[in-house]
């Protein structure tokens, strides 16, 4: 897939980079991605993927833009208020990068929808903001055979993975799936929301670049991933860690006695 002469020099940062370079840069063009929720995190991760060049952007999300979300969410407006997040998203990225087709979903991801819809493309992002979402999408991930980078957001904290687990590592071991790192979610009421705790504005946005930069870096194939790593990241205290985490035999999902074979276990 050629670049216009205006694409060249849109992207001349990236094409004059070893690590990308012109067919890096055409891989992203031809690359596409589907990033679940246009909020804290899907907002500066669908804002910065759309300014590198993806060619298509996928959004799934069917809430409507309030004024509580301008606080983090970069990607909506005051004028947008009201709007579907959908709608909000895809005029904000024509306006930034008229190359990327955007394809907007405006409904809920369920266990009806969700193999159907991913398995359209080639990288997922998940910034959903709860566990049945996540399991979901991770779940769906893996019997559509799909790279899945996620990110969720604290209030102080934030963290980031990239889950490959249809695939074996360089060792020939399978790669873990959320489920290895969390077996099942927390109990009903242990987190509370986003409205109940609040969140800091900025850290949505840290969290959703670095979402957006692990998604380039799958497309691009250049640095080290985050298969089997946990970033975590402290907004207190300006700390990053990460920790490792392998693949369990005995998850539900890819272990060597599986029990999850569909999604017809989430509601």
């Amino acid at each position: 897939m050629s670049l216009s002469s205006e694409e060249l020099e849109r992207y001349a940062r990236h094409i004059v980079m070893r690590e990308v370079g012109g067919p890096g840069q055409q891989k992203l063009k031809s690359a596409r991605v589907l990033v679940v929720g246009a909020g804290g995190i899907g907002s500066p991760a669908l804002l910065y993927l759309a300014a590198c060049g993806i060619g298509t952007l996928g959004v799934i999300d069917d809430d409507r833009v309030s004024l509580s979300n301008l606080q983090r969410q970069v990607l909506h407006d005051t004028a947008g208020i009201g709007t579907l997040k959908t709608e909000s998203a895809a005029s904000a990225i024509a306006r930034l990068n008229p190359h990327v087709k955007m394809e907007a979903h405006a409904r809920r991801l369920e266990a009806s929808n969700a193999l159907d819809l991913i398995a359209r493309y080639d990288v997922v992002l998940d910034g959903s903001d709860n566990f049945a979402t996540r399991y979901l999408v991770s779940d769906a991930c893996y019997l559509a055979k799909r790279p899945l980078i996620m990110a969720t957001l604290g209030v102080f904290d934030a963290t980031l993975t990239t889950i490959r687990a249809h695939e074996n590592a360089a060792d020939g071991a399978p790669n873990p799936t959320y489920r290895c790192l969390f077996p099942e979610p927390p109990p009903a009421g242990t987190v509370p929301a986003c409205s109940e705790a609040g969140i800091l504005g900025a850290l949505a946005g840290v969290a959703g670049s670095l979402a957006a930069l692990e998604v380039i870096r799958a497309i691009v194939g250049f640095g080290e991933g985050l298969v089997g790593k946990y970033l975590m990241i402290d907004a207190r205290s300006m700390r990053f860690e990460t920790l490792g985490y392998v693949w369990d035999p005995h998850n539900p999902l890819s272990g060597e006695k599986p029990t999850i074979r569909d999604l017809s276990g989430h509601a």
